[in-house]
């Protein structure tokens, strides 16, 4: 039995394989002629479909939130019967519709969810409208299920226009965000330390409000910081880092794993270009003065870093405080004194200095004795107990 016309003119077009790519080329030219004249007001159904069912977007469309909704609906509806009509790409003009609405998303604090919820809804609608006016019109089924095969391979590809778009804004807001943060590490970092007003306005429009306290953190080089709240610079031969104090050891500990780093003391914001300069001391300082420590904190190191900064003056603390050993060879000078700080900072507690020289507790009485020998009443002397601390800080690796 022969045909309805409509099945004679869709029917030759029925033998493909439905995959994506031939999708367009084989649907038959004359459905747009059939689904053009009934489909304009399909925009509106989809509208009140996606304001019934997606709660973000249940509010009244106007204003540039319902311009750009109503815009996209319509554009997408348009669009895809004219690519039945005439296979080929989106028109520029009508990607940026697309693109636009990722961008619209970013701009309302959304990621991408809700908007590909709305891209469903459309496609829902306009394919069960579809069916209907392909059914009366004497469509084959084979060619719905085929039309419907399109429907949701072109939202895919609106899906991913939005994608695109929402994706740039974001870079685009990240790279101006990093631009105001780097901006505002380097007037905190400024010496002198700039005006107060200038290094507030600059946090606000970085968007990262001052705290009370921070730290500096000098690095050996870039490493990953992502999660640590911090100002960064890692780009140039002086990684640095600025954190709110107190920070955290454990975390920073891990983020810097691999790396060598220096934690400056806690300060104000307007000294954290001294937080800084002490960090960056400690680093250098590591090994040959204070512990071999993949991660140092200076506040655990304050004398040590204090004298260095006044070799002068340390040197000659040592010269008055400790002459007693200078007459010893390097083997006896670095035994007794080792002795004599871990003496000096317990107190006197035998058990305690022989647990941190890892030594008998006889062999801490006897080297005592000497010390004894040696120093006589200086060792009872407050002052001179002080200064022979800060000397052997000073000059014990």
């Amino acid at each position: 039995m022969t045909g309805s016309p409509v099945e004679t003119a869709f029917g030759p077009m029925l033998s493909g394989d439905g995959r994506p790519g031939q999708l367009w080329a084989m649907l038959p030219r004359e459905l747009a002629a059939v689904f053009r004249p009934r489909l304009l007001d399909v925009a509106d159904e989809v509208l009140r479909e996606i304001q019934r069912t997606i709660p973000d977007y249940a509010r009244p469309l106007d204003g540039a939130f319902g311009k750009a909704l109503r815009a996209g609906v319509q554009a997408a509806i348009l669009q895809f019967i004219d690519r039945i009509a005439a296979s080929g790409p989106l028109p520029d003009e009508r990607r940026k519709v697309f693109v636009g609405l990722g961008v619209h998303e970013l701009a309302q604090g959304r990621n991408l969810d809700v908007l590909q919820a709305a891209y469903r809804v459309g496609a829902r609608v306009t394919w069960r409208r579809m069916a209907e006016v392909g059914t009366r019109a004497g469509v084959p089924s084979a060619t719905l299920c085929l039309l419907a095969e399109a429907i949701f391979a072109y939202i895919d590809e609106l899906s991913a226009l939005s994608i695109e778009g929402h994706a740039a804004a974001q870079a685009r807001a990240a790279g101006a965000l990093e631009r105001r943060r780097r901006r505002l590490l380097d007037l905190l970092l400024a010496d002198p330390p700039s005006p107060s007003r200038t290094v507030q306005e600059a946090a606000t429009a970085a968007e990262w409000p001052l705290p009370h306290r921070l730290v500096a953190v000098a690095l050996d080089g870039p490493a990953d910081v992502t999660g640590l709240n911090a100002l960064e610079d890692l780009e140039d031969g002086t990684p640095r880092l600025l954190l709110p104090a107190p920070a955290d050891r454990g975390a920073l500990t891990t983020a810097l794993a691999g790396h060598r780093a220096a934690v400056g003391p806690p300060v104000p914001p307007r000294q954290a270009a001294r937080s800084l300069a002490t960090a960056q001391e400690a680093l250098r300082l590591v090994a040959d003065v204070l512990p071999d420590e993949p991660l140092t904190w200076c506040e655990d190191h304050l004398a040590t870093l204090w004298l260095r900064k006044e070799p002068f003056l340390a040197t000659e603390v040592s010269r008055r405080r400790l002459a007693p050993l200078t007459a010893l060879t390097p083997k006896q000078y670095n035994r007794l004194a080792g002795t004599l700080l871990a003496w000096l900072e317990t107190c006197g507690n035998v058990r305690e200095v022989a647990e941190r020289l890892a030594i008998h507790p006889q062999t801490v009485r006897a080297r005592a004795q000497e010390l004894e020998t040696l120093f006589a009443d200086h060792l009872r002397n407050p002052d001179s107990r002080f200064e022979m601390i800060l000397a052997l800080r000073a000059t014990l690796p």
